[in-house]
């Protein structure tokens, strides 16, 4: 029964409009901005923290090096890591940048992550957030 099987006759193909074509999802809407570079850093902070642990890559200097930055920047980006769990997914989900300067910026953050206890954290990110939202426009830390 393993032998091969050989059938003749004529296969009608409909002509091109009757074809069957291929299900793709929709197109996404067109966003009305960009998402801020903040929840971007952070998204990777947390995709290469993944990397880390699981053993594809040695450690964050070799993370370093493969992303062509200096070792200060994985720090600063990695640095994101350490903010309260609620204040990740808040950055995370920040409304789209419909034009001009993002009103949050890494360095400010900085100081934020490096706060060790989270409710002085969320104070800090709530006064930053109202401040910088509310404004539309970025806080300058050296005002």
């Amino acid at each position: 029964m393993n032998e091969p099987m050989i059938v003749t006759g004529k296969l009608h193909v409909p002509p091109a409009a009757g074809r069957w074509r291929s299900q793709r999802a929709p197109a996404p809407e067109p966003s009305t901005g960009r998402v801020p570079r903040v929840a971007r850093l952070l998204a990777l902070a947390i995709k290469l923290d993944g990397e880390v642990r699981t053993g594809m890559v040695a450690d964050y200097a070799a993370l370093a090096r493969v992303g062509r930055i200096s070792r200060a920047r994985i720090s600063q980006i990695m640095n994101l890591l350490y903010l309260a769990p609620d204040i990740q997914e808040e950055i995370l989900f920040l409304a789209p940048v419909g034009s001009g300067h993002d009103p949050i910026h890494v360095r400010q953050l900085q100081r934020i992550a490096l706060t060790p206890e989270w409710p002085r954290q969320r104070r800090l990110w709530r006064q930053l957030k109202d401040d910088a939202l509310r404004d539309e426009r970025p806080v300058d830390d050296h005002a």
